[in-house]
C-alpha cells in the first residue's frame, strides 16, 4: 500500500525515528501505526544486541530536586557519542526520566528501569527503542534518590557532573547555602559527610600507608604509629566534606560556613555523579 508523508510524520512525531526507518516500518506493517512501532521497538533490540560490547563512556547527567524540595533525584544515561549526548532529543530523553523520577521517586535504579514510561513502554523498554532510533549503544547507568529536610541539586555546566546535598533544615537561608555546598561538593569530591562515614579498610589502609612513608623516611619506628594517626587527621579534613576547607573562604570549614548560615544546619548526606 501506498505510504503518505503526512503518516510518516505522524509516526516520527510519535516515535522520533529517523524519516526513512518511519517508512520503512510503515510499509513492512502495511500502514498500521501499532505495528509500525513495535518494528521499530525490535529493531533497536537488535541494534542494542548488536553493539552490546560497545563502550557508552559519553552522555548526559541531570540532578533535580521536587518542587517542595523534599527530594532529589540524580539520572545518568550513556551513550557513544559527544556528537548523541548533545542533541536536543537525547537532553529531552533524560529529562524526561529526571521527571518520572520526580513523580515516582524509585528506591533504586532497577526499580526506575522497571517502571512505566508511559502505557506502552517500561523505562528500559523505552531505552531500547532509542537505540534502534539513536543508532548507538544507550546505558541507563546510574540513579540516586535523596530524601531530607530539603534536597538541594546542582548540574555543572556541560551536564557531565551533577551533585545532590540533603540538609536538616528547610529554610531560605538553608537553600543559597545548599547551593554552595553543593558546588563544593561537585568541585572537591568528598568521599563522605564526615569521617564516621568512612568503612574501616580504608581508614586501616590510611593508617598502614602514613606507617610505612614514615619509616621511609627515617623516622623511629616508634614515631611511626603517631605519625601515621597525624596523617590520617589530614585525610579527614581533606576528603570529608563538613572538614573541607569551604571554597569560597578558606578560612573556614563546610560545617562552620553551614553554622553560621543558619545555627545547627548540617549536611546528612550527599551524592556525586560523574562521566569522567
Amino acid at each position: 500500500m501506498a505510504i503518505t508523508a503526512s503518516e510518516v510524520n505522524k509516526l516520527r512525531q510519535q516515535t522520533g525515528a529517523g524519516m526513512m526507518d518511519c517508512k520503512n516500518a510503515l510499509v513492512e506493517s502495511n500502514g498500521d501505526f501499532e505495528t509500525a512501532v513495535d518494528v521499530l521497538r525490535k529493531k533497536g533490540q537488535k541494534i542494542a544486541a548488536k553493539r552490546g560490547e560497545n563502550d557508552a563512556k559519553e552522555g548526559i547527567i541531570i540532578a533535580q530536586s521536587t518542587g517542595d524540595s523534599k527530594a532529589g533525584v540524580i539520572v545518568t544515561l550513556n551513550c557513544e557519542t559527544d556528537f548523541v549526548a548533545k542533541n536536543d532529543g537525547y537532553v529531552q530523553l533524560v529529562q524526561s526520566l529526571v521527571d518520572l523520577a520526580l513523580d515516582r521517586l524509585p528506591k533504586s535504579l532497577d526499580e526506575l528501569k522497571g517502571l512505566a514510561y508511559n502505557e506502552k513502554l517500561s523505562v528500559e523498554e523505552k531505552i531500547t527503542e532509542q537505540i534502534g532510533i539513536l543508532g548507538e549503544k544507550l546505558d541507563l547507568s546510574a540513579y540516586a534518590l535523596l530524601e531530607s529536610e530539603k534536597v538541594v541539586a546542582y548540574n555543572h555546566p556541560g551536564n557531565q557532573l551533577a551533585t545532590l546535598v540533603a540538609l536538616n533544615i528547610n529554610s531560605d537561608n538553608a537553600d543559597d547555602a545548599g547551593k554552595q555546598v553543593a558546588m563544593q561538593v561537585a568541585a572537591m569530591n568528598p568521599i563522605a559527610v564526615n569521617k564516621d562515614g568512612i568503612d574501616s579498610k580504608t581508614i586501616e589502609r590510611e593508617i598502614e600507608v602514613g606507617k610505612d612513608q614514615a619509616i621511609q623516611e627515617g623516622k623511629p619506628a616508634e614515631m611511626a604509629e603517631k605519625i601515621a594517626m597525624g596523617r590520617l587527621n589530614k585525610f579527614f579534613k581533606e576528603n570529608t566534606l563538613l572538614s573541607q576547607p569551604f571554597v569560597r573562604d578558606n578560612k573556614q570549614t563546610v560545617e562552620q560556613f553551614l553554622n553560621t548560615t543558619e545555627n545547627g544546619l548540617t549536611v546528612s548526606e550527599f551524592k556525586r555523579f560523574s562521566l569522567s
